[in-house]
């Protein structure tokens, strides 16, 4: 058991650490309960990131066709 509690967490933790570390251990829980493995997680992250890039690119080719 770590030498923090949850609420010491919570205090100290900012709102951005907060929301890293409810990601971390919501996906830490799925992995070991075999929701889905790492490899999955991996995937799934990776296409979320080059959709992403994909729609940012986007963005930027209108806004200098507009420009």
């Amino acid at each position: 058991m770590p030498g923090m509690s949850f609420e010491e967490a919570i205090e100290t933790a900012s709102r951005d650490e907060s929301f890293k570390a409810s990601v971390y251990a919501m996906n830490t829980l799925l992995i070991q309960k075999g929701v889905y493995t790492q490899a999955e997680f991996q995937l799934f992250f990776v296409e979320w990131v080059e959709k992403e890039l994909r729609r940012k690119q986007g963005l930027d080719a209108s806004a200098l066709r507009s420009a």
